[in-house]
């Protein structure tokens, strides 16, 4: 993108030459954190997938069995 906007800063447009680069910078950024996030999402989808029904019981009793002692 700067190469292509090299004969906007020859001109003098100083604002739309560095504007185009910051609007890119902030793009790529934006595209990181969306793609991080998917890919978190896509890890917790298949953990839950392959997670045992059993494994959530256990899980269960165990909160419900802190309740009941703290009473």
């Amino acid at each position: 993108m700067a190469y292509v906007g090299l004969p906007h800063l020859y001109r003098g447009r100083y604002m739309y030459y560095f504007g185009i680069i910051a609007t890119t910078l902030v793009i790529i950024i934006l595209l990181h954190f969306t793609l991080k996030r998917r890919e978190k999402n896509k890890e917790q989808k298949e953990e839950d997938k392959y997670t045992t029904y059993a494994d959530a019981d256990k899980t269960n009793e165990k909160s419900k069995n802190n309740g009941k002692m703290q009473e």
